[in-house]
């Protein structure tokens, strides 16, 4: 007797059920739809035997890209392998991709079906999954599908905001949109302003220049030789702007009112603020179509690539057209025309606003026309699924397209296909190896400055929680300082040191411990309070001679170190005895010398 399983894939993991009663169920197709609604008939039917659930939303992305591929994963062959019979003869499993039921039949042995009851049996799992699995819930497994679906999505689309064609479609719309207003609104001032000044309409023809005089010129009455040198920037021509100068003074326009010249000015200044901000709009434009579809763009142009995308609705629809579609995309009136009456059907659509069409001549339009279709299609082709923007196949694209046209002019023969694209592969390596390198550059620079940015913040943190003990060290040292200052302060008399003083030997500084310095303000205060003062009996003042200064220099100094921990020795009325005594006995040996002589 076969065995029939079934394998459902969730976003939480793979489940095998094993299915009771295959014979009656597989003859027996209305009350398998019916017990599928209901949970206590499906119950009978279907048995959970195994489920195997995701470690992570990772590991459930890997699975569902390898089932959607036909590709057999490590953890659904670990699953088949561990929880199905060993004899494969006599097992059948229900899935519902076919490419994995293929797969699964190719790699492991058992045979797989598809459609028929496997897919209402699966209806039923999926309707009631939450039910068969102890532990799980709608809501959690409502989750997991929907956290499950986006990052699938996300990583099918491979989404890149540098790289959207949206932006695109809407500057090119926005762009042509501006142009007819501005054309419009140019008007406009022409005919407001040509009552005041119609011979301005002759002289200047462009739009933006037109609307910028009027609104510099104002009241044609007011224009001397002094606004001369403006006018010339103005038009860009000296020639120019001496025929407005003397068409202003021998005028045929009516006067106008102060009023009625502010409404022009502010309108003219309209035109101007919106022919400026196409401008820029176009600007944009270009730096988009160069990231986007480098390579179309270095063949048609901005201008005619953006239109070609908006018309067929993103880049990846462009993609896909064949180049017949895209000869005469922009022209599907006429095409429709020439179909209901029978005629002939047009040759280009908006790439005949490309400069290649213009040049040739007019029995050669309709066949560079067709050529340069041929290589808008490969253009936008390579743009929308190479993984590195390059505009080096456009240029070599754009190269073939201009050989085409002498060859038509001249008769020239191009170079083939093969060595123009062997030419740019080897060029698109070396640019694709050159952006490889200034990223790595900017991720390397990127990382210095986090590493920076790290350091500083852990720098700061150290320093306020150091503050503490830092405050306390500074309000000890304070009074140490001052007894450093007292001890170099040497009493002078007529400019001659006094040898009574102790200055070679420093004052004996008690040094704090780390547990005294971290303590409160009010024990330091006590412990300051509580130091014994060291007071220095000042010898008698006696004449000092040269002997007695030699004597005093020839006597090493000998300092003594306390650590941390020892306390000193000596008080100070001790040490100024000890001072005495070695003074008298210096004094009486220098008297014998001086009695001796």
């Amino acid at each position: 007797m076969v065995l029939l399983h079934v394998l459902f894939e969730h976003a939480v993991g793979y489940a095998l059920l094993a299915l009771k009663e295959v014979e009656e169920i597989s003859l027996l197709l209305p009350q398998v739809e019916e017990c599928v609604l209901n949970l206590g008939k499906f119950h009978n039917i279907v048995r959970l035997v195994a489920f195997c659930p995701f470690a992570s939303s990772q590991v459930a992305l890997e699975n569902a890209n390898a089932v959607s591929e036909g590709v057999v994963h490590e953890d659904l062959r670990l699953l088949l392998e561990t929880h199905l019979p060993s004899k494969k003869k006599k097992v059948l499993l229900g899935v519902g991709d076919p490419k994995i039921g293929a797969a699964i039949q190719e790699e492991l042995g058992y045979n797989c079906q598809t459609g028929g009851v496997i897919a209402e049996i699966l209806r039923g799992v999926r309707l009631h999954f939450h039910n068969l699995v102890k532990g799980l819930t709608d809501l959690s497994a409502c989750k997991a599908q929907l956290g499950l679906g986006h990052s699938y999505s996300r990583a099918k689309v491979k989404f890149n905001v540098n790289r959207v064609d949206n932006m695109i479609i809407q500057s090119i719309s926005l762009l042509d949109q501006l142009d007819k207003d501005i054309n419009t609104f140019s008007m406009r001032v022409r005919e407001w302003y040509g009552y005041h000044f119609p011979e301005l309409v002759k002289i200047i023809n462009d739009n933006a220049t037109y609307c910028r005089l009027a609104q510099f010129i104002g009241n044609r009455r007011e224009l001397n030789e002094e606004k001369l040198e403006k006018l010339e920037e103005l038009t860009m021509d000296g020639a120019k702007a001496k025929a407005i100068l003397d068409a202003s003074r021998s005028s045929m326009g009516m006067d106008i009112s102060a009023i009625d010249l502010i409404n022009i000015e502010s309108f003219s200044s309209r035109v101007v603020s919106l022919s400026d901000y196409r401008q820029s709009l176009h600007t944009y434009l270009r730096s988009k179509m160069s990231q986007v579809a480098p390579s179309l763009s270095a063949l048609i142009g901005e201008a005619v690539g953006a239109r070609l995308i908006a018309h067929a609705g993103s880049l990846t629809n462009l993609a896909k057209y064949p180049a017949s579609t895209v000869q005469i995309l922009g022209a599907e009136k006429a095409l429709f025309r020439a179909l209901k009456t029978r005629g002939n059907t047009p040759k280009y659509g908006l790439i005949f606003h490309s400069t290649f069409i213009g040049r040739a001549a007019a029995k050669n339009k309709g066949r560079i026309s067709r050529y340069l279709a041929n290589k808008c299609s490969i253009a936008s082709r390579i743009d929308c699924f190479s993984e590195v923007p390059t505009s080096v196949f456009g240029e070599k694209l754009r190269e073939q397209v201009e050989e085409r046209l002498s060859f038509y002019e001249t008769g020239e023969i191009p170079r083939k296909n093969l060595d123009v694209m062997k030419e740019a592969m080897v060029q698109a390596e070396e640019a694709a190896a050159e952006m490889a390198r200034k990223l790595e550059k900017q991720e390397k620079k990127r990382l210095k400055k986090e590493k920076k940015r790290l350091a500083a913040l852990a720098l700061a943190s150290s320093e306020n929680s150091s503050s503490t003990p830092e405050e306390c060290e500074e309000i000890s040292e304070r009074p140490k300082k001052k007894k450093k200052q007292k001890a170099q302060e040497i009493p002078q008399e007529n400019g001659m040191e006094d040898p009574s003083v102790p200055v070679s030997k420093p004052k004996k500084k008690k040094s704090f411990s780390k547990e005294e310095l971290v303590s409160s303000d009010l024990e330091e205060r006590a412990a300051n309070v509580s130091l014994p003062k060291r007071k220095k009996s000042a010898p008698k003042e006696e004449p000092v001679t040269d002997a007695e200064e030699a004597a005093n220099r020839s006597i090493p100094k000998k300092k003594r170190k306390f650590s941390s921990k020892e306390e000193p020795l000596s008080s100070g009325p001790e040490e100024a005895a000890g001072g005495k005594s070695s003074s008298s006995k210096k004094k009486k040996k220098l008297q014998k010398l001086s009695q001796e002589d």
